[in-house]
């Protein structure tokens, strides 16, 4: 299953930015993949929302011990004990891809960790908020920085992003050394082993 991190801010929003998260997390409910947020509001809820109604799954990363913050969409809670900063690491470690939608301060945080890390990005940067203004500082308008990690993938629409996630995803899985085998050994071959 894709695990798809969708990331951007939380508290009021505006409509706009609630139909494009609204219409992302459907999108990733269609295409059978996994919604992953910081579990509470904004973004995370209205992408939330769109996945759940549309019979998908949404697994939610949540700062400290408590289940209050959790918006009402997440199937599967998870209290990391975290601060926010720690908990945004977890969640965007835990992805296959990146989708970012607006975005203040928390969601540039996540969006360098996922360029540190290499996850492919897309920024829906008809959302408003940072996505509509990555572009305008991105070296050579499609890298945070002058190393290129990962080329940030823009578009206008939740179809294409979650098409575009999806995609890279099986471009990174088919690459794969698929000559990896789990062998499982003897209790005689675990002891030459050993000795």
């Amino acid at each position: 299953m894709v695990r798809i991190a969708v990331i951007g801010q939380s508290g009021e929003i505006p409509q706009g930015m609630r139909d494009i998260a609204y219409d992302v997390g459907k999108e990733i409910a269609l295409n059978k993949a996994l919604l992953m947020t910081g579990g509470t509001s904004g973004v995370m809820e209205y992408s939330s929302k769109g996945a759940k109604e549309a019979g998908g799954l949404v697994l939610g990363f949540l700062a400290g011990d408590s289940l209050d913050s959790a918006n009402d969409y997440i199937d599967i809670p998870i209290t990391t004990g975290l601060p926010f900063d720690f908990r945004s690491s977890v969640l965007i470690h835990s992805s296959d891809a990146v989708i970012v939608i607006g975005g203040c301060n928390g969601t540039l945080g996540e969006l360098s960790c996922a360029y540190l890390n290499k996850k492919p990005i897309i920024v829906l940067e008809s959302s408003g908020g940072l996505s509509s203004k990555i572009k305008d500082f991105a070296y050579e308008g499609c890298y945070i920085d002058e190393r290129k990690n990962i080329k940030l993938n823009f578009c206008s629409d939740a179809k294409t992003a979650v098409d575009t996630s999806i995609r890279h995803y099986k471009e990174r899985n088919n690459k794969k050394d698929s000559s990896l085998k789990i062998t499982s050994y003897s209790k005689k071959d675990q002891a030459d082993l050993i000795n």
